[in-house]
């Protein structure tokens, strides 16, 4: 696995997690935080989804 899919993978990990605790959360405020967290995640790995793409076309 090259450094980028390694990021990709975690990335994807972590949105994950964000998800689950924001469903877990019983405090709204933590709730809102974990759902915004998890969506800036979400972005990194569709940013590092393309760059993997790019680089294989490459």
């Amino acid at each position: 696995m090259t450094e980028l899919e390694d990021r990709l993978e975690r990335f994807e990990t972590l949105t994950a997690e964000c998800e689950l605790i924001a469903k877990l959360a019983t405090d709204s405020a933590k709730r809102e935080f974990y759902l915004k967290l998890g969506e800036h995640y979400f972005q990194l790995a569709n940013e590092t989804r393309r760059a993997v793409a790019t680089r294989a076309a490459a």
